[in-house]
């Protein structure tokens, strides 16, 4: 992200996919996505326009970011709807706004647990309130709180708006069931990952390699990979083992995505993520980097220190450089990749789905974002 002209409020112009980058949508679904998200809020907006002229207002601040990004998860429900021979695009472009709905939800949500109040360069919901009840004399503790209890209340709102739409888009199917369990397992597992994230942050070391990354797969790879490609399998009408073993090719990519953002939280450069290099560091996050580096003893000694307020972020980012702890994390991404599109299971997708995938791996390794 940058701090460049943009689009939408909170969304950078440069989120939109340059004409000449790999891309996981072809433009004209990706246009057609966008309109029912704008449309999607639009409507939010006025049903609360009838009762709440409050609620049509917060609607309207997150309406502001709906129709933007890059649309991966409903790119992914496109293609696991394609790879299994879907013709009713219209239920899978309504699946697909459903997990972009709980995608924006979760990141109102995680921006209250982590404390952040800029997201894409740009103040978050939170901060937005935040400054309202600053401007009208509250305290800035009662104004932080204010604009948390807002976001909160925002994200609850999309969590709605996202099962709704969810169960439309499979209602009356033959795989009614099996699509709407596949989403309310997103919620929850997402749900299981950010609890662990937080309680592994108030340890007084990180978690473990293999902790951080179940905790990575529940938090991210699940509901942003594994589960659209597995819900728009299913609503194509694929079986449930095609549709599991096209949920474990994502599930991979989707823990190498995390890998990635583990990396671009401590060494990514601010101006492009929109976030702090001190962040994760600061709320003593239990990233794949600490996890690596902490097997050594002496970098767990050093922790401690950080920990209890006797040195810097800044010495624990270049300890993590001297011993190259981006280098390794990135490796792990890698194989994370590797093993997902040289499996079994990624062999036996349509030549169009294995393809797009491949895309999908080259974007995880390559982002700046």
């Amino acid at each position: 992200m940058t701090t460049h002209t943009r689009s939408h409020r909170g969304q950078p112009a440069d989120a939109q996919p340059n004409s000449g980058e790999a891309r996981l949508i072809d433009d004209p679904t990706r246009a057609a996505i966008s309109q029912r998200l704008a449309q999607i809020g639009t409507q939010a907006k006025a049903r609360a326009a009838a009762y709440s002229r409050t609620t049509a207002e917060l609607w309207a601040e997150i309406s502001g970011g709906l129709a933007t990004g890059k649309m991966m998860r409903p790119a992914l429900v496109i293609l696991g709807y394609r790879a299994f021979g879907g013709r009713n695009e219209a239920r899978a472009i309504d699946l697909g706004c459903a997990f972009e709905l709980l995608h924006t939800a979760l990141l109102i949500h995680d921006d209250v647990v982590d404390r952040d109040f800029v997201r894409r360069s740009e103040p978050t919901i939170s901060a937005r309130y935040r400054d309202q009840a600053r401007a009208a004399g509250r305290s800035l503790a009662e104004a932080e709180h204010a604009g948390n209890s807002v976001a909160i209340i925002a994200g609850d709102l999309l969590i709605n708006e996202a099962i709704k739409h969810a169960i439309k888009a499979a209602a009356g199917t033959d795989a009614e069931a099996a699509v709407e369990q596949a989403f309310f397992q997103g919620i929850e597992q997402a749900g299981a990952g950010e609890l662990e994230d937080l309680l592994f942050s108030l340890g007084a070391t990180p978690a473990t390699t293999s902790e951080v990354l179940r905790m990575e797969q529940l938090k991210t790879a699940a509901y942003s990979f594994q589960l659209p490609l597995q819900a728009g399998a299913l609503l194509a009408g694929a079986s449930s083992s095609q549709a599991d073993d096209l949920g474990t090719v994502g599930c991979q990519l989707g823990v190498a995505y995390q890998v990635i953002d583990d990396v671009l939280g401590t060494f990514g450069d601010p101006m492009r993520t929109g976030k702090s290099v001190e962040s994760d560091l600061r709320e003593f996050k239990s990233t794949i980097l600490l996890a690596l580096a902490a097997e050594q003893p002496e970098f767990a000694a050093l922790l401690v220190e950080f920990r209890s307020g006797r040195i810097p972020a800044q010495q624990i980012r270049e300890e993590l450089t001297a011993q190259g702890a981006e280098r390794f994390a990135r490796q792990l991404a890698e194989q994370l990749c590797a093993r997902a599109t040289g499996s079994v299971a990624f062999l036996d997708l349509p030549d169009e789905a294995q393809a797009l995938l491949r895309t999908c791996s080259h974007l995880i390794l390559n982002r700046s974002r």
